[in-house]
């Protein structure tokens, strides 16, 4: 008996039909091995960013110190017409004058001033102190004192005040000097370490990721100049106002209450508790005056001049603000207060350019 003969067109397609699973299969497999490798990478570069998270943020400062610096140099431009390297070395020197000065300046005034207003502060808290104590309350623990060192564990183990103040003074400088020379690097040749970023990603979207990292850069430096006319004029104001009305150490005051505009909402309302307890020994009306002359001038800053300095830098929600600040400072302590909102601008730049245009699709205008 003869075997029927095999359908050649059968056989063909039978062997397109497994060499087309076998490619799907293989397909599917190394789909998913990307994927599995892209959230490999996603959860190390978040491990990675979390374990660095104080050195990243020191190096986020001095990028932000550049774009201080590139938009100093950019307002002289019409000014000076002269090279870009040349009016950015004229900044620095003009800074560093400056700081000089102050210092000089600063030397003979400032420290007398801060025991001073130390003085006052402590005899006022023990004031305060005795009095939550008459009606049950008691401010600063059971023992009465202000002694923050059993706030931390092991105390007794350390190796004394000194030694902890002589490292967090190191670390501050160390942490001084990177800021500082991150950003000089950075601002003389910006477009180079831009360029560099940008060349991570695939050729067709390099040029999208280059404007959203031009746009990121013109919100740095809008936001940080618009700072920093805030807090010299809040500084300015306070000062002039409590010297006017006779309170000693005025000057640190007024810098407290300009620095403090850095961390809006929280910063302002912390400001007030020096100038309320340097106010008190000097009677009731001194107090209501300090207090209302500071609240005065803090709301016409907050609710009038500071949207009119900010409007052309960025539209920061703000409830979202106050939730970064408390975010960024409950995961990164004082760094990430003092640097929530720059990040959160930045961050907000990209979420918009990158997901809500580019992968949603939606045209924000």
């Amino acid at each position: 008996m003869t075997k029927p003969k095999a359908d050649p067109d059968r056989i063909a397609e039978n062997i397109q039909r497994r060499e087309l699973s076998s490619g799907v299969e293989g397909a599917g497999q190394r789909f998913t091995l990307a994927a599995a490798l892209v959230v490999l990478s996603v959860v190390l570069g978040i491990l990675l960013i979390w374990q660095t998270s104080s050195s990243l943020l020191v190096i986020f400062a001095g990028i932000l110190f550049a774009s201080f610096l590139d938009a100093c140099a950019r307002a002289l431009g019409p000014v000076i017409p002269i090279g870009r390297a040349w009016r950015l070395t004229l900044v620095i020197l003009i800074l560093t004058a400056l700081i000089v000065l102050g210092t000089i300046w600063g030397v003979g005034k400032i420290p007398e001033q801060a025991r001073l207003l130390t003085r006052v502060i402590d005899a006022q808290l023990d004031v305060l102190q005795q009095r939550l104590l008459s009606v049950g309350v008691e401010l600063f623990g059971p023992d009465g004192g202000r002694d923050f060192s059993r706030w931390f564990p092991d105390h007794d183990k350390l190796f004394g005040h000194a030694q902890t103040a002589v490292g967090t003074a190191s670390s501050i400088l160390a942490n001084t000097l990177v800021i500082v020379f991150v950003g000089l690097l950075f601002s003389f040749n910006p477009l180079a370490y831009r360029d560099g970023v940008v060349l991570l990603v695939k050729p067709s979207s390099r040029d999208r990721v280059r404007a959203v990292l031009d746009e990121m850069g013109g919100v740095l430096r809008s936001w940080l100049v618009g700072q920093l006319i805030r807090i010299v004029l809040m500084t300015l104001c306070v000062w002039l106002a409590l010297y006017l009305l006779g309170l000693p150490g005025a000057f640190l005051l007024g810098a407290q209450a300009g620095l403090s505009n850095f961390v809006p909402y929280l910063g302002p309302i912390l400001a007030a508790i020096p100038v309320g307890l340097v106010a008190m020994p000097l009677g009731a009306s001194m107090l209501i005056w300090a207090v209302g002359i500071y609240t005065a001038i803090q709301s016409i800053e907050g609710y009038v001049i500071g949207p009119l300095i900010q409007r052309q830098a960025v539209e920061l929600p703000p409830a979202w603000t106050l939730v970064a600040i408390v975010l960024f400072g409950s995961l990164f302590g004082v760094m990430g207060i003092a640097l929530a909102l720059p990040l959160f601008a930045i961050g907000r730049i990209a979420v918009l350019r990158l997901y809500v245009e580019d992968w949603l699709g939606d045209e924000l205008g």
